[in-house]
């Protein structure tokens, strides 16, 4: 399952040939995206397990997750982008059942990652899916 704006860009990623062109692609995603308030980059919101500095703070509004992210890292804040354009906006039954390896696949983005991206990647995964996991448990 795709949100409307991973689609968008599974689209513009068919259009881009050159890995460097797609890298700056993320990268201008991460640039384009607010920056995490200063107060919320505590422990409790870091993400360990990334190679990075990396804050992800998720809210659930009537049963519709969304979850904003920082890092200080720039390819790190269009990963979280990307996460995001997964994510955002869905039921949190939803994002439980999404296999974000899956989606991802469709830009060819993990063949293209270094193994300390890849882990920093799959933990904000699990970050997400954990959160999601808990929320329903405490419904």
């Amino acid at each position: 399952m795709s949100t409307a704006e991973f689609k968008a860009i599974v689209e513009d990623f068919e259009f881009i040939d050159d890995w460097e062109d797609r890298y700056r692609y993320i990268i201008e995603k991460g640039k384009s995206m607010p920056s995490l308030d200063d107060a919320l980059k505590v422990d409790a919101t870091k993400v360990h397990g990334c190679a990075s500095q990396v804050w992800m703070h998720s809210t659930i509004d009537d049963d519709i997750f969304y979850f904003d992210g920082d890092s200080d890292a720039i390819i790190v804040r269009g990963l979280i982008a990307l996460l995001k354009a997964i994510y955002n906006g869905l039921p949190v039954a939803t994002v439980v059942n999404i296999d974000a390896v899956t989606e991802l696949g469709k830009l060819g983005l993990t063949e293209h990652l270094s193994s300390q991206r890849s882990n920093g990647l799959n933990a904000m995964v699990d970050r997400i899916k954990k959160i999601a996991e808990t929320e329903l448990i405490n419904q």
